[in-house]
């Protein structure tokens, strides 16, 4: 299969996975939903490069929005889609699959520095950037303010640890073409 068409049809997979996840998590929360994104967030990168999953991870929050699953303020979405791209771009350098030598050992460190980034390039933008140039009611600060805290790096940490469960076996299937 051509590499470019490979490359856009598992990037559309995986943003058909996170759009029908997104939507049918969305009644369970912020710890449900954010994790499993940041799961097929992480799955796109391994399975189908680090560029699919920028793609995705761009892509993410918008979905949301438009599902009404996002913020209230459209101003954070950029915010999000930016972190987003962090987290990815964090696994794609670091966290490259070497099963053979230190993979897991190097997957585990991604996972943590992916999860920090991402809190603290998305705490920074909606507290320091968005916030600080809205309009927006004290109660509804504190609230966001806490959505985009430390809540963002627990979601980052589960769905990189089940991307560390599940990922492999679809990589190995992926890889040996029956994907």
């Amino acid at each position: 299969m051509n590499n470019k068409i490979k490359f856009i049809t598992h990037t559309a997979i995986f943003i058909a996975l996170l759009v029908v996840l997104q939507f049918s998590t969305a009644s369970m929360g912020q710890y449900v939903t954010g994790s499993v994104v940041n799961f097929v967030l992480i799955a796109s990168c391994f399975t189908a490069g680090t560029w699919s999953g920028i793609v995705v991870a761009l892509l993410s929050p918008f979905f949301a929005k438009m599902f009404g699953i996002g913020p209230a303020l459209i101003q954070i979405v950029p915010a999000i889609a930016v972190a987003n791209a962090v987290y990815v771009l964090s696994y794609g350098i670091l966290g490259k699959f070497d099963f053979k030598k230190f993979g897991y050992i190097k997957w585990l460190v991604s996972v943590l520095a992916g999860a920090f980034l991402k809190y603290i390039v998305l705490n920074l933008l909606v507290t320091k950037v968005v916030l600080a140039f809205s309009t927006v009611p004290s109660p509804m600060i504190a609230k966001l303010t806490a959505m985009f805290g430390v809540n963002q790096f627990i979601t980052a940490l589960i769905g990189g640890f089940l991307a560390m469960i599940i990922v492999p076996a679809v990589k190995k299937g992926i890889d040996r073409g029956n994907l």
